[in-house]
């Protein structure tokens, strides 16, 4: 079984399939978000109120990964070293809380056109970061050039999304940024714990003791009351737990088995996949030209980085 899971997150072509798979998943959010919170008429509450939501999502999802994992190998299998609980707790306290509790805040301060924008700030941060701490995850010239295919087509799929101005607010604007600040910090931290632990077992507790965190500090600003679910939006709530499950554990074994950089590149196909989707999915929705051209400078951006050491100039050398 270790043998085939391996293979799984090492072979070059499982590895771009379960790459794209993992962020088309997190794409689905975006659609399914934006539903969830018109069925449960919180769309224009504030950053608190969606924190709880998010609390109940990750909960959720890190109760799906317990029963996975118990079902799979039993339940002394959750039994951890002291030690390790509190990494878990650390890596919650990052990934679900701090990362969600400034997107939502820094969200309510600026326009969604420069948050989708800020927030692939986290590739950048990502892949930088890499290079300075993984001898073999260097960023080269095709790499760089395919970094900036992938920020320009995000920016081009939201030009026409809001309005793109240059104010710069550090509660606004500044929270997007620690978003991805967040992130990196979170994907080096796994890659580091994953030496030694089950990446499963990672992301349910990280998952639990970071919407436990969202969890009472949304309640400081709203209540439970506040949010009533019905058959359609409790469907939502589990599907959206399900994206999260699935997603960070196919995420995470992916950067376990390969270099950060890599398999980084592939979340700007998130903000992509998530415009597509909501155009099939949302009626008011609809795919623009700016979308297609989006997705195709991405497409590009991530072949070229894909191609091997010195493959294109070669080509062009004749």
């Amino acid at each position: 079984m270790d043998k085939i899971k391996f293979n799984i997150f090492t072979n070059k072509y499982s590895v771009v399939i379960l790459s794209i798979l993992a962020c088309i998943l997190w794409g689905s959010a975006f659609p399914s978000l934006k539903v969830s919170y018109s069925l449960l008429e919180i769309e224009n509450s504030g950053a608190f109120v969606k924190m709880l939501f998010a609390s109940y999502r990750f909960m959720l999802a890190s109760f799906m990964l317990f029963i996975f994992i118990i079902l799979k190998s039993g339940i002394k299998r959750l039994k951890l070293k002291r030690n390790d609980y509190l990494h878990l707790l650390t890596l919650g306290l990052i990934q679900t809380f701090a990362q969600y509790a400034f997107f939502y805040n820094g969200l309510a301060k600026t326009t969604g056109v420069k948050a989708s924008i800020l927030v692939t700030s986290g590739i950048f941060f990502t892949v930088i970061a890499s290079h300075f701490i993984y001898h073999d995850d260097k960023l080269n010239k095709i790499k760089s050039f395919g970094l900036l295919l992938g920020i320009t087509g995000v920016i081009i799929i939201n030009i026409n999304r809001g309005n793109l101005n240059f104010i710069f607010n550090f509660t606004g604007e500044g929270f997007i940024i620690m978003t991805g600040v967040m992130s990196t910090i979170a994907i080096l931290y796994v890659k580091s714990l994953s030496k030694n632990m089950d990446i499963m077992i990672i992301t349910a507790y990280q998952m639990l003791f970071g919407s436990i965190t969202l969890f009472f500090i949304a309640l400081s600003g709203s209540s439970i009351e506040t949010i009533n679910f019905n058959l359609k939006s409790g469907l939502l709530l589990i599907y959206l737990a399900f994206i999260s499950a699935a997603a960070f554990g196919l995420w995470y074994s992916l950067i376990k088995f390969n270099k950060v950089g890599y398999i980084t590149i592939y979340k700007f196909i998130v903000p992509v996949s998530g415009v597509f989707l909501s155009a099939i999915f949302i009626i008011t929705e609809s795919v623009s030209f700016n979308a297609v051209l989006a997705l195709a400078l991405v497409s590009i951006g991530i072949v070229i980085i894909n191609m091997p050491e010195g493959y294109l100039s070669k080509k062009m050398g004749g």
